[in-house]
């Protein structure tokens, strides 16, 4: 009897980010919220403690320089409570001096002030990733009636095969392993590098819309009705592949 593959949670990433500076905190909350995530925003130290007991987070952003209390004092308590959550500190600080001290506190990582949010994601990325590793994908996959063998590279939709560039059938699979579940199109382009490395660099909206448009071909020239799963584009810039089929 086959053991059914896990289904990656759907829920989206929740982040604690505590930051004292408003600038700051609106770009890094916008930046999270428009790549997938799901942030609340603390301004000191006290409502960080007070709302990482209220709701259940997967990461703190945590800023060292907060105006009520040591950040490491925080990531201390933190730590002690919530052993599960990861912990990334801000520090303006180039010496290493704050590294030390934040790993010592309890910290898995550290971003040294002024940083990018391509920065922060890929961190976020690097922690949080376990939790999107699905069970490995059945080779092959049917959904409806496309069949994707993933060992083989090849893609067939009733009885014709679709010949999809690298890039494209990449994209593909990261969709198909995580089937009925948004993934925010900056996650999806890194899951699709670490598929095929050797696919173009071609925007992510081109690749997908290409894929549309030669899934949607292949459909049409099919000489009998077949069943197609749908690829959904989501608001903040995410996709879904949809196997609710008639």
């Amino acid at each position: 009897m086959r053991t059914p593959a896990a289904v990656p949670d759907p829920r989206p990433f929740r982040v604690l980010l505590v930051e004292d500076d408003d600038t700051t905190g609106r770009r890094l909350e916008s930046g999270l919220r428009g790549n997938g995530y799901a942030p609340t925003w603390s301004r000191t130290g006290a409502d960080a403690l007070a709302e990482a007991e209220r709701a259940p987070y997967d990461a703190l952003l945590l800023d060292l320089g907060l105006p009520d209390m040591d950040g490491l004092d925080v990531a201390r308590r933190v730590r002690d409570r919530l052993p599960h959550l990861r912990i990334v500190v801000f520090t303006s600080r180039e010496d290493g001096a704050d590294v030390v001290a934040g790993r010592e506190a309890g910290a898995d990582d550290h971003l040294t002030k002024p940083f990018g949010l391509d920065a922060l994601l890929s961190r976020l990325r690097v922690h949080l990733r376990p939790r999107y590793s699905a069970a490995p994908l059945s080779d092959p996959v049917r959904l409806g009636d496309l069949m994707i063998e993933v060992a083989a590279r090849r893609c067939t939709l009733g009885d014709a095969e679709v010949p999809l560039p690298p890039e494209e059938f990449a994209v593909l699979v990261v969709l198909a392993r995580h089937r009925d579940t948004a993934v925010t199109g900056q996650l999806l382009a890194a899951r699709a590098r670490e598929e095929d490395p050797s696919g173009t660099a071609a925007a992510l909206d081109v690749t997908v819309a290409s894929l549309r448009r030669r899934l949607a071909d292949a459909t049409r020239t099919a000489p009998h009705p077949v069943r197609l799963p749908r690829i959904s584009t989501l608001r903040g810039h995410a996709y879904r592949l949809e196997t609710d089929l008639p």
